[in-house]
C-alpha cells in the first residue's frame, strides 16, 4: 500500500471494525458476503465481483434481520469511513463476523485486482467520490471517474 494511502485510511477510520486486507478478501471471495456501503452511482461504475449493493446514506439495517447473525460480512465503501459506520449498525444489530475492508475499493483497484460495472461487465473505472478523493486512485491501475 502507498505509506500516504495507509497513512490517510488509519486518520480516517476508528477502526471500531476489525479490518481485513484486500488480499485476505481477494482469498476468500466465496467465504464472506461482501456489502457495498457507496452511494448507487458509485456502485454503477464499478464494484467488486460478488458485492451486494447496501447503500450508505439509505442503509435500512432492518433488509437484513433474516440474514444469521454468525454471517462472516465484509463491507467497504472508497476508502473505509461509510464502510466502517455500516459495520458498526451491523455490529450493534448483533452481526458477530463484520469486517471493514482497509483501503476498500481504492486499494483493491490500486492492487489491480477486477472489478465489474452494475451490469456485470468487467472494467477498469472507479467512481473517486470526487476529483480531491481521486489522487489516492493509481491512475496505471484504473480510470477515475467522479
Amino acid at each position: 500500500m502507498n505509506p500516504e494511502f495507509d497513512k490517510k485510511v488509519s486518520q480516517t477510520i476508528q477502526f471500531s471494525v476489525p479490518v481485513m486486507s484486500v488480499e485476505e478478501l481477494k482469498s476468500n471471495t466465496q467465504k464472506l458476503r461482501i456489502f457495498d456501503a457507496r452511494e448507487r452511482a458509485e456502485f454503477e461504475v464499478s464494484h467488486i465481483l460478488g458485492a451486494e449493493w447496501v447503500g450508505y446514506r439509505h442503509f435500512d439495517i432492518r433488509a437484513y434481520a433474516k440474514l444469521p447473525k454468525e454471517t462472516p460480512i465484509v463491507v467497504y465503501c472508497s476508502i473505509g469511513y461509510r464502510s466502517e459506520k455500516i459495520g458498526e449498525q451491523l455490529k450493534a444489530n448483533g452481526f458477530t463476523e463484520v469486517y471493514n475492508l482497509y483501503g476498500s475499493i481504492f486499494e483493491w483497484a490500486n492492487k489491480g485486482y477486477p472489478l465489474v460495472d452494475g451490469k456485470g461487465r468487467e472494467v477498469r473505472e472507479v467512481h473517486t467520490y470526487n476529483k480531491e478523493w481521486s489522487r489516492w486512485v493509481d491512475e496505471t491501475k484504473a480510470k477515475k471517474i467522479w
